[in-house]
């Protein structure tokens, strides 16, 4: 049997012509192509490439509509099995030998604990749901230090999402013999795609591109008029040129190449456009932007290497074009039986999927050495464990292999979560300041109270905090918040590209819960990483930092028995599982001090602005850095992440620290 949405005032009239072949519309997809692998290269004048993305999605809207269009028009119904096979014949052969080949290339050469995660990516790759696992773990497009090789199937998970969704929806419309109720409903579900709040990889908030892409192939067609193709080539193009990381995204800046495709399209040709050389590069665009990225992902650093890389990426876009993406697109099995074609689909989604699935269940083993000596042992033995530790940190630089009694192990130290992260005491970047509790650790009883306060830097030192609070008989209240300093500085929040108001308004409910609490101490701590989101790009950040500290440590003093300020940990260059599983010494992975210990200048203000109102500073820096900071000291893994320790670190230095705080008697 056929499945086929119907629409009863159209006679049959055997199969769906072919749409006119458009090739300004090919060389409209060599742009889009061009532009998103010379941002990735990261060639300078084009950081806003990422928009060629843009322009895919309304291109895709509109062919796709265009398709369904004159299906309806000619044959009066649509065969939604017919239309899902040709998708899977034209789009799942290559797909599935890029997901084959990068988990192949990650196995060999990524660092082996990433490969789990890589696994559980090429899954969703595989699926068509990239772009959701990407939103549930925050993924910043911009930002991510260790980005996915299968991260850029997001944007094909949004237009197979579309594929799904939007034949259905013109069948049951056409059925109404309304073309206007159509175009109505699209123009509605556009507007409100468009009003959606901005997030990056939402299909949602996307859906409006591709809906624009489907107006356009819902219009009736007009005169050819050239110049709205160099307009809207000049929008595409400049958006490119002016946005950058910075840019609010997706959002109104989206318009630009959005609008600029519309253009190029609705001008009904280019001469510049339908050049061979542009067509060529236009079909061989979904086979380049697939291979780009994962030889990217592996390529090293420089401009040279990545553009090699990404000239090696479009060789193989042509050989899988020739040999594979062609001859099954057009094998005359498909043209016989097209259904065929969705069982090719479902098996090879199935491959891809089973693939990931071995991955999943046989990662590769991390590469360790014998076991170390236990650090805490050494510390609880040493006669002066401040030394002790010193010692430590230093011979850690000359460390070869990874120890076999790692603690935590890096997999462990991956998924750390913190009571107050489990509690909703920690307050993310979005959320309100909403805990299950009253965030009280310790003895709820007890008649001493010790108060946590600052970002996620100051809660690295719960565990700490949590242990001298316990042998000391005080109750802990923990007060943290990521990315927002205790000073009373304006910041803006570095995804959403946006004034943090949630920070000021979190900070001020925070200090004031203090000052009901009248505790006997307050430890604050902060990163000193906010220069580069100090709201309002002030003039003198210096003073701005030094204003912050200032006015926070003055109400802290006021309503606190005794105050002290804890100093900022490092920031490494990358991640630290990277480096250690890879094929190096772990001692090379140690960092020099000054290349890891950020802003030094705000630091000097910090220390200077507490001891101008007599709170003493901890300087944590002694207990992780030599002339070198270390990833490993000993058998404990120092941090879980670029910048912030693990537990069972902070715990190892709790009597360090323990010492150094002003505990009132």
């Amino acid at each position: 049997m056929t499945s086929t949405l119907a629409r009863h005032d159209v006679r049959p009239a055997g199969a769906a012509s072919r749409p006119p072949h458009r090739a300004d519309i090919e060389g409209l997809r060599a742009v889009a192509v061009l532009l998103v692998v010379l941002a990735h290269v990261g060639v300078p004048g084009v950081a806003g490439g990422f928009i060629g993305v843009d322009v895919f999605f309304v291109v895709s809207g509109f062919l796709i509509t265009s398709l369904l269009s004159r299906e309806l028009a000619s044959t009066g119904r649509l065969d939604l099995p017919r239309f899902y096979a040709r998708r899977a014949v034209r789009l799942l052969p290559v797909a599935t030998l890029v997901i084959a080949a990068t988990l192949a290339a990650t196995w060999l050469w990524a660092p082996p604990i990433r490969f789990p995660g890589y696994a559980g990516d090429a899954l969703s790759a595989a699926t068509y749901t990239m772009n959701l696992r990407l939103a549930h773990t925050g993924t910043d497009y911009f930002a991510d230090q260790a980005p996915s090789p299968f991260q850029h199937f997001w944007s094909l998970a949004v237009e197979e999402q579309f594929y799904l969704a939007w034949p259905v929806l013109i069948g049951v419309l056409a059925l109404l013999r309304r073309r206007w109720v159509t175009v109505a409903v699209l123009a509605g579900f556009s507007v409100v795609s468009f009003a959606w709040a901005p997030a990056y990889f939402s299909s949602l908030s996307r859906a409006w591109e591709l809906g624009a892409g489907a107006l356009l192939a819902l219009w009736p067609a007009g005169k050819h008029r050239p110049w709205l193709a160099w307009a809207g080539g000049a929008a595409i193009l400049g958006g490119a040129v002016a946005y950058d990381a910075g840019t609010p995204f997706p959002g109104p800046a989206t318009l630009a190449p959005v609008l600029g495709a519309v253009a190029v399209i609705a001008a009904g040709g280019n001469r510049l456009l339908e050049t061979g050389p542009m067509r060529w590069l236009g079909r061989m665009s979904y086979g380049w932007y697939l291979w780009h990225w994962p030889l990217l992902f592996l390529a090293p650093a420089g401009l040279a290497a990545r553009a090699g890389y990404a000239g090696v990426a479009l060789g193989l876009a042509v050989t899988s074009h020739h040999l594979l993406e062609n001859p099954v697109r057009y094998h005359r099995c498909w043209s016989v039986r097209p259904r065929r074609g969705l069982f090719l689909g479902l098996g090879l989604s199935a491959a891809a999927a089973g693939l990931a699935g071995l991955g999943l269940l046989f990662p590769p083993a991390v590469p360790t050495g014998g076991a170390a000596g236990d650090t805490r042992r050494a510390l609880a033995r040493a006669t002066d464990p401040a030394a002790e530790l010193n010692r430590l940190v230093e011979a850690a630089a000359g460390a070869v292999r990874l120890p076999r009694n790692l603690t935590p192990t890096l997999a462990k130290a991956a998924r750390q979560r913190l009571a107050p992260q489990l509690d909703g005491c920690h307050v993310g970047l979005a959320g309100p300041f909403q805990p299950e509790g009253d965030c009280v650790y310790g003895d709820r009883r007890a008649r001493r109270t010790v108060v946590l306060f600052g970002d996620s830097h100051a809660l690295q030192w719960f565990p700490a905090f949590a242990d001298m609070a316990e042998r000391r008989g005080w109750r802990l209240v923990a007060y943290t918040r990521s990315a927002c300093s205790p000073a009373r500085v304006a910041l803006n929040e570095r995804r959403a590209q946006r004034r943090y108001l949630e920070c000021d308004t979190w900070r001020t409910q925070m200090l004031d819960r203090i000052g009901e609490l009248r505790p006997d101490l307050v430890v604050v701590s902060s990163s000193v990483n906010y220069r580069a989101v100090l709201a309002g790009a002030p003039a003198d950040p210096d003073a701005v930092w030094r204003a912050g500290w200032t006015r926070t440590l003055a109400t802290l003093k006021r309503d606190a028995g005794a105050v002290a300020l804890l100093g900022d940990t490092p920031f490494l260059a990358g991640e630290p599982a990277d480096c250690l599983t890879g094929a190096g010494r772990i001692g090379d992975c140690a960092a020099e001090a000054d290349g890891v210990v950020l802003e030094p200048g705000w630091r000097e203000i910090q220390r200077a602005t507490a001891a101008a109102a007599g709170v003493p500073v901890v300087d944590p820096l002694p207990w992780l850095c030599g002339e070198r900071c270390p990833l490993v000291v000993g058998n404990t893994l120092v941090y879980r992440d670029s910048n912030h320790l693990t537990a069972a670190y902070a715990e190892l230095v709790t009597p360090l620290l323990d010492a150094r705080l002003p505990w009132p008697r």
